[in-house]
């Protein structure tokens, strides 16, 4: 079990997560249906997931990136995946799941974006705004089912940033899981806030970088950093593996929109599109 145990917590901390959107998971189950996997089952999830977004966080230009999908569940207990990082559920009862949680987000290249798995699309909007390295961002989080099918999730997580950016930042969200034949189907409103840390590695315009980049300089202050909405169709293709499609359309807040790097070359408004495969087994 201890062998199992430090596997997963050394596959899992090698895992990126986009800096706005990743695939969700992709072989949920049914509000409300299967059990989970056995306390001492190991579940390990392959995939890749081609995704549509914009080149970096606030940018007009759009890319296509090809995620590897690696997903890792010990019991109902441990969990890691590219979106949803590495963390414990401490609390696992009446709905109600909490616990540590740790995640990588990826830097930002001024001349690349902001994805390492970047196929086609490009943006020069960057250059002479340097680089932003990747950054852990350690926290927790806390989630509630509820409904008669516990068909509504509610989720908060905070965490704090080492590395690339120093700041803290909370996202959240509610969501409604539903069936269509066998498809299921979640969608719901989300927001993330952030710290004047984080927005100004992102969104701040220093003087060098004002030199560099003709923009004016920008002070970014703490605050809503987005808002929008995002779901998921997940259609199971067999007991072991999965389509999901995944979509959002989220607006940048006022700190992040104000900022003149967005204003003048990039957009408010940010698009997200995705298909994922998945093909899960135990050991």
């Amino acid at each position: 079990m201890m062998r199992i145990l430090v596997t997963l917590i050394a596959l899992a901390t090698a895992l990126p997560c986009q800096a706005q959107s990743a695939p969700p998971r992709q072989l949920d189950g049914p509000p409300g249906g299967r059990s989970g996997p056995p306390a001492d089952e190991l579940t390990v999830t392959i995939g890749v997931a081609p995704v549509l977004s914009p080149v970096w966080m606030g940018s007009r230009d759009m890319a296509l990136s090809i995620y590897p999908d690696l997903r890792l569940n010990y019991g109902d207990v441990l969990f890691a995946s590219v979106p949803e990082g590495l963390g414990w559920n401490a609390v696992n009862t009446d709905g109600w799941r909490a616990g540590p949680l740790a995640k990588i987000r990826f830097g930002r290249d001024e001349e690349e974006g902001g994805s390492p798995f970047l196929i086609a699309g490009s943006s020069d909007a960057l250059i002479g705004m340097g680089d932003v390295d990747a950054t852990a961002e350690v926290g927790g989080f806390i989630e509630k089912r509820f409904g008669d099918r516990q068909q509504w999730r509610a989720r908060v997580e905070v965490r704090r940033g080492f590395g690339g950016h120093e700041g803290v930042v909370g996202d959240g969200s509610l969501s409604y899981q539903t069936r269509f034949g066998r498809t299921i189907a979640s969608f719901g409103p989300r927001a993330t806030v952030a710290s004047s840390d984080f927005m100004q590695t992102f969104f701040g315009i220093d003087d060098g970088q004002a030199a560099r980049t003709g923009l004016a300089r920008y002070d970014a202050k703490g605050g809503l950093l987005s808002y929008g909405v995002g779901g998921s169709a997940i259609h199971p293709l067999n007991r072991r593996s999965a389509l999901t499609l995944f979509t959002s359309l989220e607006r940048l807040g006022e700190q992040a929109a104000d900022s003149p790097l967005v204003e003048e070359r990039g957009r408010r408004t940010q698009f997200t599109i995705g298909l994922g495969y998945g093909f899960r087994f135990s050991l």
